[in-house]
């Protein structure tokens, strides 16, 4: 068995890898705050939002910038393009799903089952990202460490649908981001242990459609990077949770005062006779300095 270094870049990639995670995952919850205050088509912007924030600055960036880390002693790691890319929308679709079931349903079941769908596909998209590997060996993984490494990314996805239906405050959401970047971080290196790299004499490494980490990942993972920026950007400048709620209050009390206030002046028509006479309390009683005839 070959050893492998996940760590080739010191601390390096594990803290920036840690901190992209808490972002991401930061900036869903934020998003999923407001779409709790929204119903219908806004709600679901919001949530596709978070998903896409979750999804792909909070899992598949923290596990590919943590793959930058990673080498094998006289390989050089290439990378096929499809199935990279494969993994990332599979990262945020299931996030997507899993949010869109709690976002929808109230109650346990639809808590757990999303959890559960959100796990399996971050584990699924974890290992499908190592499936592009293209190296001059074999990998292989052990079953009990690959069993630990999902069972990791249920409890991450179950916890992330809970803070996102629980937490309202901005502290609690930092707290929370941050326990779910170890958590995403500490399902990707559980899985990173799983691997075994065994020598394979004669393999040949096809180069198409492949590209090193440094000319595909990276531009990728800055730009990427850039997308949760502008992110942030869109929800500083959006109204809170807190705001969204009280002008939908506020709206709804006009509604009801407009709807129940007495129509001055259209409960009776106004007769000659009120014209005529000046006592009648007519809305077209003479102007007191106007003198009749």
């Amino acid at each position: 068995m070959i050893h492998v270094n996940n760590f080739s870049s010191g601390a390096l990639n594990p803290v920036l890898a840690y901190l992209m995670s808490c972002m991401g995952c930061f900036l869903g919850l934020r998003c999923t705050t407001r779409a709790r205050a929204y119903q219908g088509a806004a709600r679901a912007r919001w949530l596709a939002m978070a998903a896409l924030a979750i999804g792909s600055t909070g899992i598949w960036v923290m596990h590919f910038i943590a793959m930058l880390g990673f080498t094998i002693p006289d390989q050089s790691i290439r990378y096929n393009v499809p199935v990279t890319i494969l993994s990332m929308v599979i990262a945020v679709a299931v996030v997507g799903i899993g949010t869109f079931i709690v976002g929808f349903r109230e109650g346990n079941g639809p808590l757990l089952l999303g959890g559960v769908i959100i796990g399996c596909g971050v584990a699924s998209m974890h290992y499908i990202g190592m499936s592009a590997i293209r190296v001059q060996d074999s990998l292989t993984y052990s079953p009990l460490l690959v069993a630990a490494s999902v069972i990791i990314a249920v409890i991450a996805g179950t916890a992330a649908l809970w803070a996102a239906l629980r937490l309202h405050t901005l502290l609690s959401t930092i707290a929370a981001s941050l326990i779910m970047g170890v958590a995403v971080s500490g399902m990707h290196y559980t899985g990173m242990a799983a691997l075994r790299v065994y020598p394979a004499p004669g393999v040949t490494v096809s180069t198409s459609a492949s590209a090193s980490a440094i000319a595909f990942l990276l531009p990728l993972i800055l730009g990427l990077s850039m997308v949760g920026f502008i992110f942030s950007t869109v929800i500083a400048l959006s109204p809170t949770a807190a705001e969204i709620l009280e002008e939908g209050e506020l709206m709804a009390r006009i509604a009801r005062t407009s709807q129940h206030e007495p129509q001055a002046g259209l409960g009776r028509q106004p007769s000659a006779t009120d014209s005529a006479n000046p006592d009648s309390g007519s809305l077209f009683r003479p102007h007191p300095t106007q003198r009749r005839p």
